[in-house]
């Protein structure tokens, strides 16, 4: 911040740019901010910082409290369940190692850690307590040292157990350079692999398959490194030429293959890789059809296939492990609308199913007998009214039991054990919530979580899973933060956070709108809420508020809203639908100038975008709707709410460059008082903001006290235009 107070914002030159397409032309004013490198554009970035910083100079103390509210109920020292695995040798014996994390007060990063013992004997690990026989894989503390960002992209262990492959990103670019370390010396090799992308993938103990990614950011190229070889050496060995399809990796359960998918946002395909022959050729599962869906797990002897052949909600099948297409793929889950399965690990005695039904996430299992066959199966079953809960892949074929993710807006992360054969469930470690000096222990019987439905202006009820203290009155006084996304078929489950507890113990109500274009209820959800249904999204969340204030939860003035990315989109729409709806709103990395970027195949991202949102440049319907509600094009003079939008310079999912055209657009033609529109950027940093825990927490609390102060002073002044 300038040592002289600002009097006024920053105010972008307008230097309008005609944008013509299907006989439409829009004036871009504020395009120039695209150019990066631009020291006018550096300039722009840092003022609108320094306007942020100097507006928000009042709430440092608040900030620095709710910072310190989220260190108190955090215990930093801690470390995860340990996670066995089995390396078999090339002499036939074998090695077994219990896999593990933790952390250290202080500290920014993980440490990944692992110990030797039998399969049948946890290690006692206790928390700041050193485990005999430990070995440090990798400390990301010491390879974050002296950077201003840094991110693991991948991280694998060889078949053998003896060697990791890792990645780091040292920009937020999500750009990542390879590094092997002998994990019998602790040495780092001398080989490395820059730009690749996610996704690494061992086959066998002396060749890593990888990713990289074309101009467009798209991962399109696996490639094939050998240890001891130059990279530069390495051969391409798949290449992706539709741009539609981005590229995964992954190994089996067994480490028998590398399965390779290729997916685009409504099609798919997959390819095996045996690793017994790691210089050989990917062979097809099944040939891609346009608009089917499919993936592979690999189950001893035959594959399992989980598709939407048949259905938009999914089926299950099971396939010869030699398949080359889906007529040879057999029932065994067969299609129910409503029942959207999700995923499948399987096992040598049991298959492990996660779906989605009635909103909420679930489990079914299915026996298996000595010969690998597939029985009747049975879902498990949870106490809560609301929860969130999923399967951990376990990397031990013949295990008897497996390890369940269980949350609600209650119950801290939890994570159980199920026992295969009995049924018994136990748990194995829940989420330390330390007591805070003011509001004390942690008691879940302390708050109320339900779920209410809204009814949309097409009629359709909308579900909305909420939380608030018990004595939180439901007269309408109540401040609330209503939070949204709505696309890609994500869904936001009700699950539990620390750092909510700031807004909690001050009265807030904390509420999730699952509006359509997720998938909360199904493939159909989703189908509701994108391409030429997206501005369901926008009504959908528009409904909820509406209910929340009918209900007596809160009121328009106490009313703050929140979402993030695609999420942001939805807060840019909402902005300028109903804007006398909310008393502020935070915008995430915002996808708020959507109809220029999927105009622009070469952008990052583009084309591929074009099955989630449809093709605006050579579609005048779908160009039309965008252009009906993308934020940016739809900023009109009127009054809008407190506005506060976040992004990140070396984002590459969503470009810095959306929202601040949009902030600079809002300040010209929008009626709200200027220290109320406010512009951050991460000059450091990516779509998932910055990294390290301290700093993730000061930029929440930050985040957090923006977001009380919109909601429980009284409605800000107007500027009149």
């Amino acid at each position: 911040m300038s040592e002289q107070p600002l009097s006024q914002p920053p105010i972008a030159a307008r230097r309008p740019s005609p944008r013509t397409h299907h006989g439409d032309t829009f004036l871009d004013a504020y395009e120039w901010l695209r150019d990066q490198a631009a020291p006018e554009t550096l300039a722009y970035l840092r003022a609108e910082n320094a306007w942020t910083e100097q507006q928000t100079a009042g709430l440092a103390p608040l900030t620095e409290e709710l910072f310190a509210d989220m260190q108190a109920r955090t215990q930093e020292t801690d470390l995860s369940v340990p996670s066995h695995t089995t390396h078999p040798s090339s002499s036939g014996s074998a090695t077994s190692w219990w896999y593990y994390t933790r952390t250290v007060t202080g500290q920014e990063y993980e440490i990944h850690c692992r110990v030797q013992a039998p399969a049948d004997r946890m290690p006692e690990v206790t928390a700041g307590t050193p485990v005999p026989g430990e070995e440090i894989m990798l400390d990301e503390n010491v390879l974050a040292e002296g950077q201003e960002f840094f991110s693991l992209g991948a991280f694998a262990v060889s078949p053998n157990g003896r060697l990791l492959a890792y990645a780091v990103d040292l920009t937020g670019g999500e750009r990542f350079t390879l590094y092997f370390r002998d994990l019998t010396t602790g040495a780092l090799l001398p080989e490395s692999v820059d730009d690749i992308t996610y996704g690494i993938a061992w086959a066998g103990n002396e060749h890593l398959l990888y990713a990289r990614a074309d101009e467009s950011w798209r991962p399109h190229q696996v490639l094939r490194h050998r240890l001891g070889t130059a990279a530069d050496a390495d051969p391409v060995i798949f290449t992706e030429p539709d741009e539609r399809f981005w590229l995964y990796l992954d190994n089996s359960r067994d480490d028998r293959f590398v399965v390779l998918s290729s997916a685009s946002k409504l099609t798919g395909e997959c390819h095996l890789l045996d690793c017994a022959d790691p210089t050989g050729e990917f062979r097809l599962v099944a040939p891609r059809r346009d608009g089917v869906e499919y993936s592979v797990e690999v189950a001893g002897d035959r594959l399992l296939i989980l598709h939407n052949r048949d259905g938009a909600d999914f089926a299950l099948a099971q396939a010869p492990l030699e398949a080359t297409g889906d007529a040879e793929w057999t029932p065994v889950l067969p299609h129910r609308p409503g029942v959207r399965l999700t995923g499948v690990d399987a096992y040598a005695g049991q298959v492990v199913v996660q779906l989605r039904r009635d909103g909420l996430t679930g489990i079914h299992l299915i026996p298996r007998d000595s010969a690998g066959d597939l029985g009747t199966g049975t879902d498990l079953t949870f106490d809560e009214p609301l929860y969130a809960v999923s399967a951990r892949g376990e990397w031990d074929w013949d295990t008897d039991t497996i390890r369940l993710d269980f949350t609600s807006l209650v119950t801290p992360p939890t994570l159980l054990e199920h026992d295969l054969r009995t049924g018994a469930r136990r748990v194995l470690k829940r989420r330390p919530v330390l007591d805070h000096p003011v509001h004390g222990p942690y008691r879940s019987e302390d708050y109320v979580q339900t779920r209410t439905w809204a009814t949309a202006e097409d009629g359709t009820r909308v579900p909305i899973s909420l939380v608030h203290r018990r004595e939180v009155p439901l007269d309408g006084s109540a401040p609330a933060l209503l939070y949204g996304y709505g696309s890609y078929e994500i869904s936001i489950d009700p699950t539990f956070s620390t750092m909510r507890l700031s807004l909690l113990d001050r009265g807030f109500v904390y509420a999730i709108a699952h509006v359509r274009g997720g998938g909360e209820l199904g493939r159909a959800w989703y189908e509701q809420g994108n391409r030429l249904h997206k501005r369901n999204s926008f009504t959908d969340f528009i409904a909820c508020a509406h209910h929340l204030v009918a209900e007596g939860y809160t009121a328009p003035d106490r009313l703050v809203a929140e979402g993030g990315s695609a999420g942001g989109l939805l807060m840019g729409a909402v902005a300028n639908l109903a804007p006398e709806a909310f008393a502020g709103i935070h915008a995430s990395v915002p996808f708020v100038d959507a109809l220029t970027t999927i105009l622009d195949p070469s952008l990052p991202l583009t084309v591929t975008e074009w099955e989630e949102w449809g093709d605006p440049l050579h579609d005048p319907e779908v160009y039309a709707y965008m252009r009906g509600y993308s934020p940016y094009e739809n900023v009109t003079e009127q009054r809008y709410p407190a506005i506060l939008a976040t992004t990140s310079l070396n984002d590459t999912r969503v470009l810095y460059v959306e929202p601040a055209k949009w902030i600079a657009a809002l300040r010209h033609s929008a009626r709200v008082d200027p220290s109320r529109l406010l512009l951050r950027t991460e000059m450091v940093a990516g779509h998932g903001g910055v990294t390290g825990r301290h700093a993730g927490w000061r930029e929440a609390a930050f985040e957090y006290a923006w977001l009380i102060d919109a909601a429980t002073r009284s409605r800000h002044p107007v500027t009149e235009a």
